[in-house]
């Protein structure tokens, strides 16, 4: 069932991991700066977190969740067990034949990820060797997937929300072992993330034991139920993950610019702490509740289900979007100045945050918008509307590259994902398949204003404050913390003098309800 009390404890969980995560950049700033070896790690991980993001989770969540749900609903859980483990030694032999074959074919794949690389060989040499080593880090993410997907059909979503946190540890742990130097730093990191992928496996297969899931090893067979998941998951390669692919084509063209693939790394690294915490929550909560509400017979409360998924995923990215965008400086000097990441780094990165933040509110439309397909097993549509958006995103990407350089890439991603947002919005509502009610009509142009208000307030405090932001470390972090409290405390009021939200609103969608009103 959809409800608040279930996004947040998603997006609590996930923001235990991102305020790690935080942490996990800031050290790698002080550490490595945005040189070559920082720019060659952010390539290992880009990598495999690429094919982690399409194909597990993108592809064959979006693919496997439905299916398995529709079991539970119809079959029992000893059907849907059955299932998963079908899965299971299919999707083990596919994966270990990709990681063996991207690891023996690692220098021409990086050529192409990384096509400016090449100019500088000691960047590409060590490209090349972090990304072989992060690269088995697919293998147990991907096999995490498939656990994530049987605890959160079940609703229970905190051990997979849990997981990541295991990534920033391991991580930050490795971070706090002394190295003689950067190479030597990235090569101790890219280990570590491949170290993380088994630690999490190993968690969400305790957590699936415990919820009465212990999958077992079948012997691998293409029968009508596995078919059916692969076909299902081709398309959604592409639509399930618009993002990562957005994120890729960003990479491929920001390594022909020095500097570049650091700057949208960091700067993608704060956008999606939002990102993670709304749009991913909503989701992964949306999707379960959605295909059960369509398979009980109930289109009704799926469409309000989905309506108050767009509602919520608007009440929390508008403010986001609009506070990264004013305050994009101020938070980059808080979060990334110090050691080795230099004051020019902080402007070079503010300005690509700046620019992506525009696109937040359309990323998390996508989450809310996207499940209304996948709930109804049609994977085509997104993929469609993916590879037309897709398309945009490199045209403007390298219409603005000539002239802007990397902000152009920003502007591609951005303006991608509105494109895609639209046209999934536009399809539901032609089918029918979803009606804005009466409630989100009146709610969504209040949020707007109280968003304008709080970026209005916040433009105000920051130019005061410029003494305090310009300042040391201490000071920056200081003003930071109370710029966040002020953007805070605006839009709280804002939406409750608008009539955007109420007190009573809050208080009954804490309650978990199969009609999410």
């Amino acid at each position: 069932m959809f409800s608040l009390k279930s996004v947040a404890t998603v997006g609590g969980l996930t923001l235990t991991s991102r305020a790690l995560g935080f942490l996990r950049e800031m050290m790698i700033a002080h550490q490595l700066g945005t040189g070559p070896v920082a720019e060659a790690f952010f390539v290992a991980m880009r990598l495999p977190n690429l094919f982690r993001q399409m194909f597990a989770e993108g592809a064959f969540n979006s693919a496997f969740v439905p299916m398995f749900a529709r079991r539970i609903e119809e079959q029992g859980k000893s059907e849907a067990k059955v299932f998963a483990e079908r899965v299971l030694s299919v999707l083990l032999i596919i994966l270990l034949l990709v990681t063996i074959g991207a690891e023996l074919t690692m220098p021409w794949l990086m050529r192409v990820f990384a096509p400016g690389f090449h100019v500088f060989p000691e960047k590409f040499r060590l490209a090349v060797l972090l990304t072989s080593i992060t690269f088995p880090y697919l293998l147990f993410m991907s096999l995490c997937a498939l656990q994530g997907g049987i605890l959160n059909s079940l609703h229970k979503f905190t051990a997979a929300a849990a997981a990541p946190i295991m990534l920033n540890l391991t991580l930050i742990g490795t971070l706090l072992i002394p190295t003689d130097s950067d190479e030597q730093a990235g090569i101790i990191l890219a280990w570590a993330v491949t170290l993380a992928g088994v630690l999490q496996f190993v968690w969400l297969a305790w957590a699936c034991h415990r919820a009465g899931m212990r999958l077992g090893l079948r012997r691998p067979r293409l029968g009508p139920d596995v078919r059916r998941l692969m076909k299902l998951m081709v398309p959604g390669l592409i639509g399930g993950g618009l993002n990562q692919i957005n994120m890729a084509i960003a990479t491929i063209l920001a390594t022909l610019q020095a500097g570049a693939v650091s700057y949208l790394y960091y700067a993608d690294r704060l956008y999606q702490l939002p990102l993670a915490l709304i749009g991913s929550a909503i989701g992964v909560v949306l999707l379960p509740s959605l295909t059960r509400a369509l398979r009980s017979g109930q289109p009704v409360d799926a469409n309000r289900i989905q309506n108050r998924a767009i509602e919520l995923g608007l009440s929390l990215s508008l403010p986001a979007a609009v506070a990264l965008i004013i305050a994009s400086h101020p938070v980059i000097a808080a979060v990334y100045q110090r050691g080795a990441f230099a004051s020019q780094d902080t402007f070079a990165v503010a300005a690509a945050l700046s620019v992506v933040a525009a696109g937040l509110p359309a990323y998390v439309l996508n989450k809310a918008l996207t499940p209304g397909f996948l709930a109804r097993e049609d994977t085509m549509t997104p993929f469609r509307f993916a590879m037309i958006a897709v398309g945009a995103d490199i045209v403007i990407a390298i219409s603005l590259f000539h002239f802007i350089g990397y902000i152009g890439i920003a502007a591609g991603t951005a303006g991608a994902a509105w494109i895609n947002a639209a046209m999934l919005y536009m399809r539901l509502h032609r089918r029918g398949l979803l009606s804005l009610d009466t409630r989100i009509k009146r709610v969504a142009p209040r949020l707007i204003l109280s968003a304008a208000l709080m970026g209005a307030v916040l433009w105000g405090a920051i130019r005061l404050g410029q003494p305090y932001l310009n300042g040391s470390e201490i000071n920056r972090i200081g003003a930071l913390a109370v710029l966040i409290l002020i953007g805070l405390a605006t839009y709280g009021m804002a939406v409750l003098l608008t009539g955007a939200v109420s007190v009573q609103d809050l208080r009954r969608r804490r309650r978990p309800s199969a009609t999410g009103a």
